[in-house]
C-alpha cells in the first residue's frame, strides 16, 4: 500500500502548483513596499514622527566599537541582550560601506530572505501563499523603524527555523537556538514540537547551539551575561500593556509617579509599578503553564500544531512583558506568516488582529510618541487600541489552539492506493514519492518513524 495526495486528476497546475500570477503579485507588492520602505528609511521622503535612525548610528555603533576591543558593554545599561546579540552588532562591520548604511543592506537581505523561504514553502503540495503576504505586507506596516532594529534580523533566523522543523528538525533546532541566544524569543518555537525523536533532535541542536555560543562568547570576551543584573531594577516601559493602568490614572489625575529613561527605554517609576510587575511576572508564568497543561493534555495533531503553539507562546511573552518594544510586533508577524503557510492552521484570525495592531504600532511610535509619554488622550487611545488587540490576539490564540487539538484526530487527507499498477484509475497521475512523502509527514506528525498505515 502507498500513501498518495489526494488531489484531482487532470489539474493543470504543474508540478508543484506554481500559481503565476499570485508569485507575480508577491513580487510586484515586496519591490513596491521595499523601495518605499528605503525611501523612508534613508530621508529621501520624509515620513511623521522623525528620525528613526539613531538607535543604529548612535547606539549599535557605540556597541560595535566597544566590541571590537574584546568586551561587552556591560557599564552600558542600554545594553539588555544575550551573548549572541555581540554577532548581529558586529555584522555590519564585515561590509564596506559605513556603518548605516550596511545596517540597512543586512536588514533588506534578511527581509526578502524570510519572504523567498516563505514563497517556496507555500508552493508546495499542501501549503499555501498566504504566509508571504502576510509577511510582505505585515513588514512595511511597521514603518522604517523596522529597517533599523536588529529584530528584521532575528525573524528571518527563526522563520528559517521554524520552516524547517517537520522535515529537518535537527537544522529547525539549530537555527532557533541561533536565534535564541541572540534574543531568547525564538527558542518559543519548540514549544509544540511533538513528542518523540524530532523533538529531541530539535531541542538537543536548539540546546546545544544556544550554549555553546555562549560559552565561547562568554570565554573570549568580557561581561557576556552581565546584562542579567540590569533586569531586577526595570520599571514598567510606557507602550506595554501593563503601563495602561498606570496611564489612565495619570489622565485622571491620580498617578504621581514619573516616566523617565531607564535601562534604556522610557519606564513609568513611581506607586503601583512594582505591584504591576508582579502581576505581569504572575501573567507570564501561568500562561507558560497553561501552554505545559496544553501540551501533555492534546490529543491530536497537523502540520500546522507545532507553529500554532509557537505563535501563541510568544503572544503570552509579548502581553505579559514588562516591555513592548514597537519591533516586537516583527516576531509576530513573522511566526503568524509560518502559521499560515499550513492550510489547516487555527490562527487564521489571530494573524489578522496582529495585521491591524501593525499600522497603530507605526502611529505609536514614532508618529504620537511624545502624546504617549507625556499620557495625552490621543497618545494613550491609540496605544489602548494597540495593547488590547495584542491581547485579544493571545487569547485568541491560546482558545483556538486548545479546540484544534481536542477529540480524536480525522483521518488524513490522501486515499490508499493498491500497489499494483492496474488498481490505479485509468485517468490518475503516477504518485511522485517526494510529494508522497512529504504528505506522509504531515499526516504522520504525531508517530515520527512509525509505518504509515500505524498512522492511519
Amino acid at each position: 500500500m502507498e500513501l498518495a495526495p489526494a488531489t484531482e486528476p487532470g489539474s493543470s497546475r504543474g508540478r508543484l502548483g506554481r500559481p503565476l500570477g499570485a508569485l507575480a503579485a508577491l513580487g510586484a507588492t515586496w519591490v513596491a513596499t521595499r523601495a518605499l520602505l528605503v525611501l523612508l528609511t534613508t530621508g529621501v521622503l520624509k515620513g511623521p514622527g522623525g528620525d528613526v535612525t539613531a538607535d543604529v548610528w548612535m547606539i549599535y555603533h557605540a556597541w560595535y566599537g566597544v566590541l571590537q576591543t574584546g568586551t561587552f558593554p556591560f557599564d552600558d545599561v542600554t545594553w539588555q541582550y544575550p551573548p549572541g546579540a555581540a554577532l548581529v552588532i558586529l555584522l555590519p562591520g564585515l561590509l564596506p560601506w559605513s556603518y548605516l548604511v550596511s545596517f540597512w543592506v543586512i536588514c533588506g537581505i534578511a527581509d526578502a530572505a524570510a519572504a523567498a523561504l516563505l514563497v517556496r514553502t507555500g508552493l508546495r503540495r499542501g501549503r499555501a501563499l498566504t504566509g508571504a503576504w502576510m509577511w510582505v505586507v505585515g513588514v512595511p506596516l511597521l514603518g522604517p523603524m523596522i529597517y533599523n532594529r536588529f529584530d528584521v534580523i532575528v525573524t528571518a533566523v527563526a522563520v528559517a527555523g521554524l520552516l524547517a522543523l517537520i522535515r529537518r528538525p535537527a537544522i529547525g533546532g539549530l537555527l532557533l537556538g541561533l536565534g535564541g541566544i541572540v534574543k531568547v524569543w525564538p527558542l518559543l518555537g519548540l514549544i509544540g514540537t511533538p513528542s518523540g525523536r524530532r523533538t529531541r533532535r530539535s531541542w538537543t541542536l536548539a540546546g546545544a547551539t544556544a550554549v555553546s555560543i555562549g560559552f565561547l562568547l562568554a570565554a573570549g570576551m568580557n561581561g557576556a551575561f552581565d546584562f542579567l543584573a540590569f533586569q531586577k531594577d526595570r520599571g514598567i516601559e510606557v507602550e506595554s500593556l501593563g503601563a495602561l493602568p498606570l496611564h489612565f490614572a495619570r489622565l485622571a489625575g491620580g498617578w504621581d509617579g514619573r516616566v523617565t529613561m531607564n535601562y534604556g527605554s522610557p519606564e513609568m517609576l513611581g506607586p503601583w509599578v512594582s505591584v504591576i510587575s508582579k502581576v505581569m511576572m504572575a501573567g507570564t508564568v501561568l500562561g507558560f503553564g497553561w501552554l505545559l497543561l496544553w501540551r501533555f493534555t492534546s490529543k491530536r495533531r497537523n502540520a500546522a500544531t507545532m507553529y500554532d503553539a509557537a505563535l501563541c507562546a510568544l503572544l503570552i511573552f509579548v502581553v505579559t512583558s514588562r516591555v513592548i518594544s514597537p519591533q516586537y510586533l516583527v516576531w509576530l508577524v513573522g511566526v503568524a506568516a509560518v502559521c499560515l503557510t499550513v492550510r489547516g492552521t487555527s490562527q487564521r484570525p489571530v494573524a489578522v488582529l496582529i495585521l491591524l495592531a501593525c499600522p497603530l504600532t507605526q502611529l505609536e511610535f514614532p508618529t504620537v510618541f511624545s502624546q504617549v509619554l507625556a499620557s495625552d488622550p490621543l497618545g494613550v487611545t491609540v496605544l489602548a487600541l494597540r495593547n488590547l488587540l495584542l491581547l485579544a490576539a493571545a487569547v485568541l490564540s491560546g482558545i483556538r489552539l486548545w479546540r484544534s487539538t481536542r477529540g480524536e484526530a480525522p483521518l488524513p487527507p490522501t486515499v490508499v492506493l493498491d500497489r499494483e499498477p492496474a488498481a490505479l484509475p485509468a485517468a490518475g497521475y503516477p504518485v511522485r514519492p517526494g510529494i508522497a512523502y512529504e504528505q506522509d509527514l504531515l499526516d504522520g506528525i504525531d508517530h515520527p518513524g512509525a509505518p504509515a498505515r500505524q498512522r492511519r
